[in-house]
């Protein structure tokens, strides 16, 4: 009898896409409709919210964080939008929504965008423009990558034995080889930033948790925000309620209730 293939299940999908978390509906929200303002021609989206190194300066260091949210088209939005929801979704559910939004509208974007910067203005003396989610993408993926070669260090190909945290080191090469106007030093930047966070070295830019926590209490942000996920997965589960042990007279559990650029220009992603 042959293997079926997997079925696409339109319920399964509507599901996941009402289980995500506030901050990644939040990314998708603002990416889409920065999408659909840049389709007029009176404001340049692209222009406004990309990262151009040599405009980098203290009045534009907006930049560094608005660049992965505005992208080149529809498809490099699309696509951009496909590879970051699981990811960010994942990430999200363990770490909290405060600290991704704090994160990634902080080092997790400026910390990259930065070293870009630096690399392409100060070292390679050019100027070209990168936007686009891609950036996060590769972090995340770096991110897991050490995740998964913790647990699981090598994947045979052939006889050959590769390391598992390289996958995403591998899959920046097949990306700028086959797809044209990404780039590989913007993505190369990302992942540096996404090993440094998984081997521990930068999650000292992380806010402190009992800052968090206090926040969270003092604004009663689960009661108020509709799937935001807590900052203490043990204390408050993921989405801020954990079941009741204490057993009702039945015996059962009881559960309470993102147009054109100027000059040279790269996107970020395919």
């Amino acid at each position: 009898m042959a293997p079926s293939l997997p079925q696409f299940s339109a319920a399964r999908m509507r599901s996941y896409i009402f289980r995500l978390p506030l901050f990644t509906r939040a990314i998708i929200f603002v990416i889409v409709a920065l999408w659909l303002l840049s389709i007029q021609s009176v404001w340049d989206v692209q222009q406004w919210g990309a990262l151009i190194p040599m405009e980098i300066g203290l009045n534009t260091m907006y930049r560094t964080n608005t660049f992965p949210l505005v992208h080149a088209g529809f498809f490099h939005a699309f696509m951009n939008i496909i590879a970051l929801t699981p990811l960010l979704e994942r990430f999200e559910a363990e770490y909290g929504t405060l600290t991704t939004l704090a994160l990634f509208l902080g080092p997790l974007s400026t910390i990259p965008a930065l070293l870009y910067t630096f690399v392409e203005r100060g070292i390679l003396h050019m100027n070209t423009t990168v936007l686009g989610a891609s950036i996060w993408v590769f972090t995340l993926l770096a991110m897991e990558a050490v995740k998964t070669y913790k647990s699981n260090p090598y994947f045979m190909l052939g006889d050959n034995k590769i390391p598992t945290w390289t996958t995403p080191l591998i899959l920046v090469l097949f990306v700028s080889f086959l797809i044209p106007n990404t780039s590989f030093l913007g993505h190369v930047c990302g992942l540096l930033f996404g090993y440094g966070w998984a081997l521990g070295y930068l999650k000292f830019l992380a806010p402190p948790e009992k800052i968090l926590r206090w926040i969270e209490g003092k604004m009663n942000l689960l009661g108020r925000l509709p799937h935001y996920v807590s900052v203490d997965q043990k204390t408050y589960g993921r989405f801020g309620v954990l079941p009741s042990n204490t057993p009702t007279l039945s015996g059962a559990v009881e559960s309470p209730i993102a147009m054109s650029y100027v000059g040279s220009s790269q996107r970020l992603g395919p």
